[in-house]
């Protein structure tokens, strides 16, 4: 800046920075240490508290302020590892479900089981507030030590890794369900059927002394489709958006269902808690494994516009919100009926029919596990590229919101009718001070609030003072 004399006084600013740069409001008697351009002007205060490279860029991608520079903010190293240490356990653990399968003792599963069972006795009441609390207990401790163990590896992405390998493996249960169905479908076709309906308690809870082979493999194929969604695609989306606490939770809920989850006069009541968290667990889960079921049909010889069109046309109308979405699709990628009568816990059932293609077959069971690991590795696919993805998803909202910014968002809205202009509007900074100042506008002038003796001149701004004025 330069400085020119005025009629002979002391010189004054020719030439000053805009309001939204100055060091302080001029006009405003404020100090600049006060309001300066660090808090209420755009480029302070904006920059400082709501653009990217300050305030978003810390928060969701752990890079810190960029000094407001325009390249795209980056995912940190803490932030990558962690992500990788989540996608390579899911994967891990899906790996060791194929080649294991179910632990055959000491399943972590089985003992949360015995566990909630034992705490079920004590706590036991034929009404809902009593299962609520049941529900929240079951489910709330093995949550919460899943958080501490999430916490406890924030530093340590082998650790967490390993954590979520095992965990996976023990929630997850595709290659069990499977087996049990292709154990079931061999005994139909050695014409055995006294022992496939031994076997079937072990895919469902319907009363198999009564079916017959045509009802048997439809029992089979229907626990499939339902268990696809239950024990596959639901833990590893849970797993994906939440880690290890998503994976316990959600096989807690799961669990708790099945123990207590049905209209037996003892849990009519007491486990309707239960069953309606099942129920919201396996709201989106159930729909992606139609949705699957759909694309990966035409990969195992299925038929994928059958599978759309009876799941579109069916699959609300199966009693449960969820089952009827992975039955549906799944009769309809087969080209078979399912649901009909059913016996569960001494009470038949008369559901709607899915699908309008032949009964079920023996043969069928295995045309359906064949959709089902294929359904199994498109989820498990999702899922851990969502959970490697994170950091870079994050890094991504970030850029988004600091252009938002940028473009016309919060430092538009300020700039335009927000704080800085209401404070410029009255009288703070006015702008007509900024200007090349009049001889009237020297030390002590209208737009000089500091006096030469260091007092602070309180006329209005805007207004020349007559010689009156002035002491």
């Amino acid at each position: 800046m330069t400085r020119a004399p005025v009629s002979g006084r002391l010189t004054t600013l020719r030439a000053t920075p805009p309001p939204s740069t100055t060091s302080g409001f001029v006009a405003s008697g404020f100090t600049a240490s006060r309001f300066t351009a660090s808090r209420f002007t755009v480029p302070g205060f904006v920059a400082s508290r709501f653009t990217v490279p300050g305030f978003v860029a810390s928060r969701f991608t752990g890079s810190g302020p960029a000094g407001g520079t325009t390249g795209s903010p980056r995912p940190s190293r803490r932030a990558v590892a962690l992500a990788a240490a989540h996608a390579g356990g899911l994967l891990a653990g899906a790996a060791l479900d194929a080649a294991l399968g179910d632990p055959r003792r000491f399943h972590p599963v089985a003992g949360f089981g015995r566990a909630a069972a034992a705490w079920e006795r004590r706590r036991y009441a034929p009404d809902r507030s009593a299962g609520a609390r049941f529900a929240a207990v079951a489910v709330g401790v093995p949550v919460a030590v899943a958080v501490a163990a999430t916490l406890a590896t924030r530093d340590r992405p082998w650790v967490r890794a390993a954590l979520t390998a095992a965990t996976t493996w023990a929630v997850l249960g595709g290659t069990s369900l499977r087996r049990e169905a292709a154990t079931l479908a061999g005994a139909l076709d050695a014409g055995n059927v006294p022992a496939a309906r031994a076997r079937l308690p072990h895919l469902c809870g319907r009363d198999p002394s009564t079916l017959d082979e045509a009802e048997l493999a439809r029992a089979t194929v229907e626990s499939v489709a339902e268990n696809t969604s239950d024990a596959v695609v639901a833990p590893l989306a849970w797993g994906a958006l939440f880690g290890l606490p998503g994976l316990v939770g959600y096989r807690a809920v799961n669990t708790l269902d099945a123990m207590v989850g049905h209209l037996s006069p003892r849990y009519r009541d007491f486990g309707t808690v239960s069953a309606r968290l099942d129920d919201l667990a396996n709201l989106g889960p159930s729909r992606a494994t139609a949705a699957l079921t759909v694309a990966v049909a035409a990969a195992t010889g299925a038929d994928p516009r059958g599978a759309l069109r009876v799941w579109l046309r069916d699959g609300g109308r199966h009693p449960s919100p969820n089952a009827g979405q992975c039955e549906a699709a799944t009769a309809g990628a087969l080209g078979i009926r399912l649901g009909g009568r059913s016996v569960y816990h001494g009470r038949a059932e008369d559901r709607p029919v899915l699908g309008d293609g032949r009964p079920a077959r023996p043969g069928d069971i295995q045309r359906a596990t064949r959709l089902s690991g294929a359904v199994g590795a498109a989820a498990l696919a999702m899922a851990v590229g969502h959970a490697a993805a994170r950091p870079w998803r994050r890094a991504l909202l970030a850029r988004l919101l600091r252009d938002r910014v940028a473009r016309g968002g919060l430092a538009n809205r300020v700039a335009r009718g927000g704080l800085a202009n209401r404070v410029t509007r009255g009288g703070l900074a006015n702008p007509a001070a900024l200007r090349v100042l009049p001889d009237s506008a020297g030390p002590g002038g209208p737009a000089n609030p500091v006096a030469p003796d260091g007092q602070v001149n309180r006329s209005r701004p805007g207004r020349v003072p007559t010689e009156g004025s002035r002491r």
